[in-house]
């Protein structure tokens, strides 16, 4: 049987924790056969740290990691990095902010024996247009430094074969913040089996988000500089 690891980064998110830890447990208990839910406390300086410390002995199958403050990105590459190391089969990521549905992930568990990497395709999104309006641009701004076409490339809501993720890891510069893009793009690039599985993506339960639109612009310059500083990245095989 599969081993499978689920990996969920948080960093503020008092008003959903406790629902996203019920819900994903749920999940990683019908896969059964070993696997585990690991929540990566970023740093959190809200009550998330408080809720996950009251819950965390509650699931049989739930372990909570916390770590300093490094960003999503940073701490996505350390749960991928957790599960390579602890011999998950399987790992799949989804973030903390009630966005996407539990129930969604059987649809990939089902396909992983056909493709090594199932991500999500948010063709409905209701976050907002701002965030739209960035996706547009991301996905071309792919195809302009890479020459690929790419749905959703940063979609928080992906299974992946870890005997294939683990190949592509170091190619990840240290603190990169959207790791998940790079990822994606590296997997088109390769030629990788991959399949893209449209997800719903929900407004947020509660809160808001750590990215803040007004810093979106500066940080889509930044992803850009950096996506094009890989634009000759060798690939893993």
């Amino acid at each position: 049987m599969d081993k499978l690891f689920i990996v969920i980064p948080v960093y503020n998110e008092e008003g959903t924790i406790e629902a996203i830890a019920k819900d994903w447990n749920s999940v990683i208990d019908s896969v059964g056969d070993g696997g585990q839910l690991i929540i990566f406390n970023d740093g959190s300086t809200d009550g998330t740290s408080k809720i996950l410390d009251r819950i965390k002995n509650k699931y049989r199958n739930m372990i909570v990691i916390d770590k300093e403050n490094s960003g999503h990105g940073p701490t996505c590459v350390a749960a991928y990095q957790f599960a390579v190391e602890k011999g998950a089969d399987w790992v799949f990521q989804t973030d903390s902010d009630g966005q996407t549905k539990s129930d969604e992930f059987w649809g990939f568990w089902e396909k992983r024996n056909a493709y090594d990497f199932i991500i999500g395709h948010r063709a409905n999104r209701r976050d907002g247009l701002a965030r739209i309006f960035i996706s547009n641009v991301l996905r071309k701004t792919l195809l302009f430094i890479f020459g690929v076409s790419v749905k959703d490339a940063n979609a928080p809501f992906r299974l992946m074969k870890v005997n294939r993720l683990r190949l592509y890891l170091p190619a990840i510069p240290d603190n990169y913040f959207i790791p998940n893009v790079l990822l994606s793009v590296m997997a088109v690039r390769n030629k990788e089996k991959i399949f893209w599985q449209e997800i719903s993506f929900m407004p947020r339960r509660s809160g808001r988000t750590s990215i803040p639109l007004v810093r979106f612009g500066r940080l889509g310059v930044r992803l850009i500089r950096e996506l094009y500083k890989m634009k000759n990245l060798k690939l893993p095989q």
